[in-house]
């Protein structure tokens, strides 16, 4: 049953049309459910770098000097990794600003168009094209920025380190990193 205001269940013209859904929640909650996401330190980034960790990596957690702050900075290997949230960053969703432009690359890389799991938000649909696409924005300036003063970088996605058997994609995916760290010299970008 659908949790409504006084002003909701009075007014039925508020009733919601066949083709849109009202939030379940209200706005004090959602407020308070949006205010407990945090930008670092959420599970899934402890995991994996206590992982890489265990592989015998070093590295510097959420480096403020370098551009998008990025979750893990491996100074020995010049290497950096995002561990991006499949929602926030907008994972699969199709936009003309998706191409990643850098002196280092042979040629334009798409970016992020390969999850199934990323929804666009129903109800204010223009608030949240928007907010995407800033955040895609960002992405991809941070990303250049970083190859063009000759990091690498590496971006992890939820969706790959979710699900069943996480603790064993959470191991294959530490272990990819591995790899691309120590042999894979030739690929400055790389999506795991």
């Amino acid at each position: 049953m659908n949790k409504l205001n006084a002003e909701q269940r009075q007014d039925k013209s508020a009733e919601p049309s066949l083709g849109q859904r009202h939030d379940t929640l209200t706005a004090e909650q959602r407020h308070k459910n949006m205010s407990h996401i945090r930008s670092t330190g959420g599970v899934l980034e402890t995991s994996l770098r206590s992982q890489l960790f265990r592989f015998g990596f070093r590295f510097r957690k959420n480096d403020r000097q370098l551009a998008g702050s990025p979750d893990i900075v491996f100074p020995h290997y010049h290497a950096v990794v995002f561990i991006n949230g499949c929602f926030w960053h907008a994972h699969g969703w199709k936009s003309e600003k998706s191409l990643i432009k850098s002196g280092v690359l042979p040629e334009k890389v798409l970016y992020s168009l390969r999850c199934e799991k990323f929804r666009m938000p129903t109800t204010n649909e223009d608030f949240w094209q928007k907010k995407f696409g800033r955040n895609r924005e960002r992405d991809i300036w941070d990303i250049t920025t970083l190859l063009d003063e000759g990091w690498r970088v590496g971006v992890v996605w939820e969706c790959s380190i979710t699900g069943k058997n996480r603790r064993d994609k959470i191991y294959d995916i530490a272990s990819r990193i591995s790899l691309w760290l120590e042999e894979e010299f030739d690929q400055p970008f790389r999506e795991f």
